[in-house]
């Protein structure tokens, strides 16, 4: 019996792909369309436009490229407000032939790839949250270089002796930074520096004082006082991100404001805007993300930033976990299943997803009692991920539907695991032709 043979279909006979380079740029276009079907450009803005005009005169619709560092990026943009769609393909995903490889080679195989369609373009959300997405990062990056300065001044204190960081727990709140600004003005008397004490720091002002007891040697005050200017500009510049963040959520606001019930069990997270950012980001979305439990303010923020509130692109909750690289691995041979270990993806969401699920496991609800049971059976780790995938699930399905989130108690979850059990050993029971019933109550 002679077998049909399947031939590939050219699918985008208009496509074209680029080698993303940091100075120069390799296009290739389809054979037929110019005598010349690989030309090489600059990545000068003027050369920039030059291949968008190339490309417009070979009747090129399509553009495929590799997500290379983030010199894809004016590329990207310029190519797409010139009306060509773009695909951004994962570099991983795009395996050239076996022999030599060259830049030249690179776009002739990812035009080649994409016009038989194999290949699938990266998310990417509007450019409206592209430009949230890129303030949004910068105050994560302010916040770390933040953090470094709090490092170096704990730093410079232990290398005078000054043992405050056993007394206080945290030097940037208000009793540590009152301490160390009138230590960095020239205050020298411990009994003077202790009476800074907020009431609601645990230590006594003698413990206090007894820790301000050091040797104030004048490189290590120096160090401390740059240390401390530096962290007052980090959080300058940490309040007009914020001002700059609000007054881009502004604009994006499409929902009617709605009354919005404090969370007793939600405080204000350490990091948070100082605007009610909550608000705004229910008049964006149309949902409010902080009803999940482990989901704050600031991790509201980061999931709406990097996605959107339209996740219209991903196919279903799975398809949006697969991509968030939560859910298990599929690797299978001979019908064997051999790993089921995720993904290693570094996906900003998933992280800010795993560090709420982190956060319950001393929670109340019914997700903090699925965290410790999935805790139980397969360690932290695994179950910091499992929970993080029904987040994900649960964000998926608010931000689809449009529905509110209504928290369950753990009382409810429990009760649900009961009878899930209960049902089950009554249906493996019958299978067995037994019968499984209750034992009853004595009074």
């Amino acid at each position: 019996m002679a077998v049909r043979k399947r031939e590939l279909a050219v699918l985008f006979p208009n496509a074209a792909g680029i080698d993303i380079g940091s100075a120069k740029h390799y296009v290739a276009v389809p054979p037929e369309r110019c005598q010349h079907a690989v030309r090489e450009f600059d990545s000068f803005t003027e050369d920039l436009a030059s291949m968008a005009e190339w490309l417009a005169s070979c009747a090129v619709d399509t553009v495929v490229m590799e997500s290379t560092g983030v010199y894809w990026i004016p590329v990207y943009e310029l190519l797409e407000s010139r009306g060509f769609t773009v695909y951004l393909v994962n570099a991983r995903h795009v395996k050239n032939v076996s022999g030599k490889k060259s830049d030249v080679l690179d776009c002739q195989w990812l035009q080649q790839l994409m016009s038989f369609g194999l290949l699938a373009g990266a998310f990417r959300p509007d450019g409206e949250v592209c430009a949230l997405r890129a303030v949004v990062r910068q105050r994560e990056t302010l916040i770390a270089g933040q953090a470094k300065q709090i490092q170096r001044m704990q730093k410079a204190l232990t290398q005078m002796n000054v043992q405050l960081v056993h007394v206080i727990s945290d030097i940037a709140g208000q009793s540590g930074q009152d301490i160390v600004r009138a230590i960095v003005a020239g205050e020298r008397d411990a009994r003077k520096l202790a009476q800074l004490r907020n009431y609601r720091v645990h230590a006594s002002e003698e413990q206090i004082a007894k820790s301000l007891l050091g040797n104030w040697r004048e490189e290590h005050l120096f160090c401390l006082a740059q240390a401390l200017k530096l962290f007052d500009t980090h959080q300058q510049l940490i309040e007009e991100a914020d001002a700059k963040i609000e007054a881009m959520l502004a604009p994006m606001q499409r929902h009617a404001p709605g009354a919005l019930k404090p969370d007793k069990n939600k405080g204000r997270a350490k990091h948070a805007p100082r605007f009610d950012v909550r608000s705004a980001l229910v008049r964006w979305a149309g949902v409010d993300l902080t009803r999940i439990g482990g989901i704050d303010v600031s991790t509201a923020l980061k999931v709406l930033a990097e996605l959107g509130a339209d996740l219209s692109k991903f196919k279903s909750a799975k398809h949006f976990a697969s991509w968030l690289g939560l859910c298990p691995g599929t690797r299978i041979t001979g019908g064997k299943r051999i790993s089921g270990v995720t993904k290693r993806i570094a996906n900003r969401v998933a992280q800010a997803l795993k560090l709420a699920a982190h956060g319950l496991h001393r929670s109340q609800c019914a997700l903090g009692a699925y965290y410790r049971r999935m805790a139980a059976r397969l360690g932290a780790g695994k179950a910091i991920t499992a929970t993080a995938h029904k987040l994900a699930r649960l964000v998926y399905a608010i931000l689809t539907k449009g529905e509110q989130f209504i928290q369950r108690t753990q009382d409810h979850y429990e009760d649900q695991v009961r009878t899930r059990t209960i049902r089950y050993l009554q249906k493996k029971a019958a299978s067995l032709g037994f019968n499984l019933q209750p034992n009853a109550v004595c009074v």
